[in-house]
C-alpha cells in the first residue's frame, strides 16, 4: 500500500489530502501537524476550517485510509511520500523583509525529513514557495540524507476558497514540476499516478521545477492585477457616472478577456495574492529586474488604495467624522463561503474607521469574536506565522463589538458597511434595518451585493463601488 504523509493541517494540506484519500481507497493518507488543537478539530465533528462538502468527504474516509495525527515523525518515516504544506510567510525583518518569503517552517520540515527517513522518499512542496525554493531544500536533504535518495517535486495548489472541494475533485489542472532526469521523471510518473485516480490524463501537466513554482506565483499575480484592474475603472467610474458592473460586463464579453475577476470591490484579501505578488517583486528584484518588479507592486498600491479610498469615502460622507458613530461591518471574512480572514480588506477597512475614532459593531456568519479581535491588533504578517509563535493574547479592541446577528450589528447604527458578499447579505429585510439606524442613514456596499436603488428609496443614503455617486455624496467628495 503507497502511503502518503501530509506536514501541515491548514487549508490547503487538510482538503487536499482528504480528497486524495476519498479518490484512492488504495492509498494511505496521514495529515500530521505540531498543533496539537488543529488536530484534535480535524479529528471532531467541529472541523476548523468551514468549506462547503469539506465535512462529507473527511468523515467518510477519517479512520479508514484518511488519519490526523501529531507523531509527525512516525507518518514521515513511514511515508512513501511527503507533502510539505506549512507556512511560508513574509519577512518582517532582515534581508527582504516586507517581500521576501520566510522559509524557517519550510527548512524545519525538510530538516526533520532528512533526520527520520530510511527510505528513499518523494518531497512534494505543496506551499506556496518562491522561485529555486526546491533547489534549497533538495540541498538540505542532500546533504544529511545519510545514503537515502529523495526526489522533489512541485506541485502548487490552485485552489479557491469556497469552492476548494469543487476544485479538489474537478481541476482545471494538476501541475507537477520535476528534474529532467530519469529519477525525477519517475518521481513524477508516482505523484501522476496518484491524480490519475480522478483526474484525466490531459489535466496533469509536467513541467521542469522552477516553471511549476513560477506558474504557481504568475497564475495568482495574473487574478490579482485583474481585481486592481477593475477596481482602479471603479474609481473613475465614480468620477465620471459610469457604472463599473456594465463597464465589466461589457468588457469580460470579449473572449479574449472573459469574465472572471472582473467585480469591482473594496479589493482582494486571502492568503496568498498579497503574498505571492510581494515574493515576485522579490524575486524580480534579485534577478536585476526592477522595472518588472515595480510593474508587479502597482498591482498592490492599488488595491491599498481602493481599501483606503473606501474608508476616505465612508468618513467624508459622514461630515467628514466617524468620531464615537457606530458603524455596522457586515462581514469580515475576505470572500463568502469561507471562515478566513488572512489579509481580508476588511481589516485595513476597520483599522482605518478606529483610526477616526468608531465604534464598530461587526457580523459575519463564520468568523468568531476571538479571530476578528486577533486580527485587529496583529501587526501586518504576523498572521501567517503559526498560531503558537503569534502573541497570545492580543489586547482586545474596546472599540469593537462582535455580534451574531445583522440586525443586532445594525441597530441605532449610523452607517452599514457591507465588506463580505455573504449571500444573506442581499436578503435582509433593509426596512427593518433603516428603522432602527440613526438618520441619515448611510450604507456603503464595497462587493456590490444590494439594489442601491431599492435602499434609496427606502430612504438611505448607498454608496457602490464604482457605481453613479447618489446626490448627496457628490457634495462630499471623499480624496484620497
Amino acid at each position: 500500500m503507497v502511503k502518503i504523509c501530509c506536514i501541515g493541517a491548514g487549508y490547503v494540506g487538510g482538503p487536499t489530502m482528504a480528497v486524495i484519500a476519498l479518490k484512492c481507497p488504495s492509498i494511505e493518507v496521514a495529515v500530521v501537524d505540531i498543533s496539537v488543537a488543529r488536530i484534535t478539530a480535524w479529528n471532531s465533528d467541529q472541523l476548523p476550517i468551514y468549506e462547503p462538502g469539506l465535512d462529507g468527504v473527511v468523515k467518510e474516509c477519517r479512520g479508514r485510509n484518511l488519519f490526523f495525527s501529531t507523531d509527525v515523525e512516525k507518518h514521515v518515516f513511514e511515508a512513501d511520500i511527503v507533502f510539505v504544506s506549512v507556512n511560508t510567510p513574509t519577512k518582517t525583518r532582515g534581508l527582504g523583509a516586507g517581500k521576501a518569503a520566510d522559509l524557517t517552517y519550510w527548512e524545519s520540515a525538510a530538516r526533520m525529513i532528512a533526520d527520520v527517513s530510511k527510505s528513499d522518499k518523494i518531497v512534494v512542496e505543496k506551499s506556496t514557495v518562491p522561485v529555486k525554493t526546491a533547489e534549497a531544500i533538495e540541498k538540505i536533504l542532500t546533504h544529511n540524507s545519510k545514503g537515502i535518495k529523495f526526489q522533489i517535486l512541485s506541485n502548487p495548489e490552485f485552489l479557491a476558497e469556497g469552492t476548494a472541494i469543487k476544485d479538489l475533485f474537478n481541476p482545471d489542472r494538476v501541475l507537477i514540476g520535476g528534474r529532467e532526469t530519469p529519477e525525477g521523471q519517475k518521481a513524477i510518473a508516482a505523484l501522476k499516478a496518484v491524480y490519475a485516480h480522478w483526474v484525466p490524463e490531459d489535466r496533469i501537466l509536467t513541467t521542469n521545477l522552477w516553471s511549476a513554482e513560477l506558474s504557481k506565483l504568475a497564475a495568482n499575480a495574473f487574478l490579482a492585477q485583474r481585481i486592481s484592474s477593475v477596481n482602479a475603472i471603479s474609481a473613475l467610474c465614480e468620477a465620471t457616472g459610469a457604472n463599473v458592473s456594465q463597464v465589466a460586463y461589457s468588457v469580460g464579453t470579449d473572449s479574449r478577456i472573459g469574465p472572471k475577476f472582473l467585480n469591482a470591490s473594496v479589493g482582494f484579501g486571502g492568503s496568498c495574492f498579497q503574498k505571492d505578488i510581494l515574493n515576485l517583486v522579490y524575486i524580480c528584484e534579485c534577478n536585476g529586474l526592477p522595472e518588472v518588479a515595480e510593474y508587479w507592486k502597482q498591482v498592490i498600491k492599488i488595491n491599498d488604495y481602493q481599501k483606503n479610498r473606501f474608508v476616505n469615502r465612508v468618513v467624508a460622507s459622514m461630515f467628514n467624522t466617524v468620531s464615537n458613530k457606530k458603524i455596522a461591518i457586515l462581514g469580515f471574512a475576505f470572500k463568502k463561503d469561507t471562515g478566513d480572514t488572512r489579509e481580508t480588506p476588511a481589516i485595513d477597512v476597520c483599522k482605518g474607521l478606529l483610526g477616526d475614532k468608531a465604534r464598530l459593531s461587526i457580523y459575519d456568519p463564520q468568523v468568531t469574536e476571538d479571530q476578528i479581535q486577533r486580527d485587529l491588533t496583529l501587526s501586518k504578517f504576523e498572521w501567517d506565522h503559526p498560531t503558537h509563535l503569534q502573541p497570545m493574547s492580543p489586547t482586545t479592541v474596546k472599540q469593537v463589538s462582535v455580534v451574531w446577528d445583522a440586525y443586532e450589528a445594525t441597530k441605532e447604527a449610523h452607517a452599514v458597511c457591507i465588506l463580505t458578499e455573504w449571500d444573506e447579505f442581499k436578503n435582509l429585510d433593509y426596512k427593518r434595518v433603516y428603522d432602527n439606524m440613526q438618520k441619515p442613514a448611510f450604507i456603503f456596499d464595497g462587493r456590490n451585493v444590494v439594489d442601491a436603488d431599492k435602499l434609496r428609496d427606502i430612504g438611505f443614503i448607498v454608496f457602490s463601488i464604482g457605481k453613479p455617486l447618489d446626490p448627496w455624496l457628490k457634495d462630499m467628495p471623499a480624496v484620497a
